[in-house]
């Protein structure tokens, strides 16, 4: 008898458990990225990866926003006193269609970049066939770039 009951009472839990209501998980609506010559940052990041320049609501001259499509914005903070030392485990990433064209790109507008080793001008090849690079933004924020095509 215990058996019976017990089977016959499963499909019930299931479609108790099934029926209960689903919480929307949280979106990311913006990074906000602290820098020392808010000028310069925005010329490297509109010019650097051409984001599109948005309106922000303080028109206070300490920040710059900018879309990052369905992702979210980039908003850009003055007020950091001076450049940082910054962790490359810690870092932005963006993807673009392919990755050699932004590599010149990146030399053109005189950039360095380098592998996630540190090996200067090359690029990490990862086990899946992502390519990416690491550079740093004029504060010293991480930045990656890779080919993902997700």
């Amino acid at each position: 008898m215990i058996l019976i009951f017990t089977l016959a009472s499963h499909p019930f839990q299931d479609s108790k458990a099934q029926t209960s209501k689903k919480t929307t998980p949280a979106m990311l609506n913006h990074i906000a990225v602290y820098v020392t010559d808010l000028e310069k940052s925005t010329d490297f990041y509109k010019n650097t990866f051409e984001f599109n320049q948005i309106p922000e609501p303080f028109h206070d001259g300490k920040h710059t926003w900018f879309s990052l499509g369905a992702a979210g914005q980039l908003h850009l903070i003055k007020g950091a006193k001076g450049k940082g030392n910054f962790d490359k485990n810690e870092h932005l990433c963006f993807s673009v269609p392919s990755i050699e064209p932004f590599i010149e790109k990146l030399k053109i507008q005189n950039i360095a970049y380098e592998n996630w080793a540190g090996a200067a001008q090359s690029i990490t090849l990862r086990v899946d066939g992502i390519k990416q690079i690491y550079f740093q933004d004029p504060d010293g924020h991480w930045l990656e770039v890779n080919d993902d095509h997700k």
